[in-house]
Order: C-alpha cells, then sequence, then structure tokens
C-alpha cells in the first residue's frame, strides 16, 4: 500500500477511521470519551498522509514549539497488524524537519512500546516546549490520562 498525501476527498473518511482505531482500546478497558476525533479537532492545522484508495489509515503531523508532533496514527480495526502503521510512520519521520514528539499511552503494546522499536524515547518534562506543555495539560483537562499512564517521547530526526 502507498501512502500519499490526503486530498479533499479523503478528509470525510478519517473520523471513521479514527473511531474504528478507538474501538481497539476496549479490549485493553480504555474507552475514550464521546466527543470529536482527535483529526476533526487538528483539522486544517495538520499535515495528513493516508495510505490506501479509499484510506485505512492515517497519520496526522501538527507543529507545536517549531517541530513536528505526531498527533496521530490511526488504522481501520480490520487493518492492524499488517506493517501499516509502520509505513505512515516512516513517512512521517522521513519528512520530518528536526525532532518529532508525540504523546501515547505508556504501556499499549501498539503505542510507547511501539514507538520506542521504531526509535522514540522518552522526552523529559523538563525538555518540553510551552506549546507542548499545553497540550499534555489539554490531554488532562479532556480526561485522557485518567484512561492510563501517558508519556511524551521524541525521535530525532537522521
Amino acid at each position: 500500500m502507498a501512502v500519499r498525501e490526503a486530498q479533499a476527498r479523503d478528509l470525510a473518511l478519517l473520523p471513521e477511521i479514527e473511531r474504528s482505531a478507538d474501538g481497539v482500546f476496549a479490549s485493553l478497558g480504555i474507552v475514550f470519551p464521546p466527543g470529536p476525533t482527535v483529526i476533526e479537532e487538528v483539522g486544517a492545522d495538520a499535515r495528513v498522509l493516508v495510505v490506501g484508495e479509499p484510506p485505512v489509515g492515517f497519520a496526522a503531523v501538527v507543529e507545536l514549539d517549531g517541530h513536528p508532533h505526531l498527533e496521530q496514527i490511526a488504522l481501520s480495526a480490520g487493518h492492524t497488524g499488517r506493517g501499516i502503521g509502520g509505513l505512515l510512520l516512516e513517512r512521517v519521520v522521513a519528512q520530518a524537519t528536526g525532532p518529532l514528539t508525540l504523546i501515547t499511552f505508556r504501556h499499549v503494546p501498539w503505542n510507547g512500546p511501539w514507538y520506542a522499536r521504531h526509535g522514540f524515547t522518552e522526552l523529559p518534562e523538563e525538555r518540553w516546549g510551552p506549546q507542548l506543555r499545553a497540550h499534555w495539560q489539554a490531554e488532562i483537562d479532556g480526561g485522557l490520562h485518567a484512561l492510563g499512564p501517558r508519556l511524551v517521547m521524541c525521535r530525532r530526526s537522521g
């Protein structure tokens, strides 16, 4: 499957992909609060990559503190475990200028441990910029941290 920049025709399909991906977390007892999806919240502020025609997965990247921040990778539940997330991540990393940050669940196997296998390390709080810090606080305020331990990770480019 090829990774490509999202087109206007793709955007309406992405919230359903995200909801499908979120459903996979239920097996771990993680049920996300109702409300807009992440992809709906970032909207035009994100650079979005998709895989598939029509898309079966996407990656959304925003800028925080002058650096790219991977807001989310989401795959339709029926397309997990096939290396598609890795393809999306490879493209995001290849396009990153400077360090690439993300916030994820610390212990969910396809979150913190998966990103660690792809070269990400935990970013100590003293190295967070003000926008990343605000993003972290927004997650707390939105109830996301009540669902399980979270961490900030970073991968240097190159």
